[in-house]
């Protein structure tokens, strides 16, 4: 589990220096394997904004643009393939230092002179994406030093857990431990509820309540799930070492990391009749989201809709349902699935997945409507749509009993 301090920080404010709060929670039996900066030195680099892009005279696959530093202007020339007009990037001045020592000076370009480069996520070391140019909000401040702003003095904190401690998979987690260690006092994240602006549920039947006995849904309809996740959740994300993906399952990861809770969201308008948790029939196969096609085992659990398998439960969900760009209508998922059903369940399809890892430690049995509205806020703040009310399926005897203390 890879902790940002900073995101941490919104929960409990340690009062000991990374390194003491490393040996602390190590002795505690978190085992800290490293703390590391979240980002390599960089020097010189600002925000700026693209005025102009214009074709280079001399080369047509490079843009001459007129970017604006905040304290004048400057005339670079790139060659990504999302420079645009009015575009908000991450700009290293002639002198600048980069990632390993990399110096940034003047250079003519066929002919042309750039002062400086417009730089893309990997040659800052925030990232793997070296397709284009970072795309920073509009509202990003002209001028300011990229890590004043993107807060890129952090550090990570990577925990090696034992399979006992589950419960510290997820920010609030971690937290509690951090508080119970330094007596500081721990700020739970407000979860408000969202208000359903419709009545729509989706129906979820439990055929096997042994191996989910409780199991939470929502319809978002109207949704842009093409929205871009915004940067401070993208960083969030890379902190703790997730790749972004899409806003909706942004969101999901989001929240897993933050509660605990895993999730799934499904393409609404790819779902036939309801949810139903099941195991497996002969015969049956699903194809994953990661293009691998699965025979299913009649002893392995799956959620189903009215016609197939559209997850395998607890591990990852179907290619067929998942959402995309283009999905308008989705309805999220959060489950409790027994740990003693799902062991060795990801391991037998040779998978292993963040939620498969956390369901086989067990979760929080009494988190999943905390998770689907958080994760509705915001879904509902990046994308937009009318949330239904959120459903809860469950069977009370099956639920694991807390013993009185």
């Amino acid at each position: 589990m890879k902790i940002s301090t900073q995101w941490l920080g919104d929960w409990v404010t340690s009062p000991l220096a990374e390194d003491e709060l490393g040996q602390r929670l190590t002795m505690a039996g978190l085992e800290v394997d490293a703390i590391e900066p979240v980002a390599p030195e960089l020097d010189g680099v600002i925000v700026a904004r693209v005025v102009a892009a214009d074709t280079h005279p001399n080369a047509d696959r490079l843009s001459l643009c007129r970017i604006d530093t905040g304290t004048g202007e400057a005339s670079v020339v790139c060659g990504a393939s999302n420079v645009r007009a009015g575009l908000t990037v991450a700009y290293a001045a002639p002198g600048a230092v980069l990632p390993g020592g990399r110096r940034i000076e003047n250079a003519v370009i066929r002919d042309v002179a750039s002062a400086g480069m417009l730089c893309s996520a990997v040659e800052l070391g925030l990232g793997e994406d070296a397709g284009g140019l970072i795309e920073l909000p509009g509202q990003a401040p002209i001028g300011a030093s990229l890590r004043d702003y993107l807060q890129l003095d952090d550090h990570v904190i990577d925990i090696e857990l034992t399979p006992n401690r589950g419960d510290c998979l997820s920010l609030i987690g971690v937290a509690r431990e951090v508080a119970a260690l330094t007596g500081a006092p721990m700020r739970a994240v407000a979860v408000d509820a969202v208000p359903a602006r419709g009545d729509e549920k989706f129906p979820v039947t439990l055929e096997m309540p042994h191996g989910c006995p409780r199991y939470a849904g929502r319809i978002i309809r109207g949704v842009d799930a093409g929205q871009p996740t915004p940067l401070w959740m993208v960083e969030r994300l890379r902190r703790a070492g997730i790749r972004s993906i899409s806003a909706v399952v942004d969101v999901t990861n989001y929240v897993m990391l933050e509660l605990g809770q895993p999730m799934h969201g499904f393409d609404l308008d790819r779902l036939d009749g309801g949810i139903v948790v099941r195991n497996g029939r002969e015969g049956e196969h699903l194809e994953l989201l990661d293009g691998q096609t699965i025979d299913l085992d009649t002893d392995t659990l799956v959620i189903a809709d009215a016609e197939r398998a559209v997850a395998l439960a607890g591990v990852m969900g179907g290619a067929a349902t998942g959402v995309e760009a283009h999905t308008q209508n989705v309805f999220l998922e959060s489950a409790y699935f027994d740990p003693i059903t799902l062991a060795g369940v990801a391991r037998r399809y040779r998978l292993h997945t963040d939620a498969s890892h956390r369901f086989e430690r067990g979760v929080d049995f009494t988190g999943q409507e905390r998770a689907v509205e958080r994760a509705t806020d915001l879904i509902v703040q990046i994308c937009g749509g009318e949330p239904g009310p959120t459903t809860v399926a469950e069977v009370p005897e099956s639920l694991p009993v807390r013993a009185a203390i």
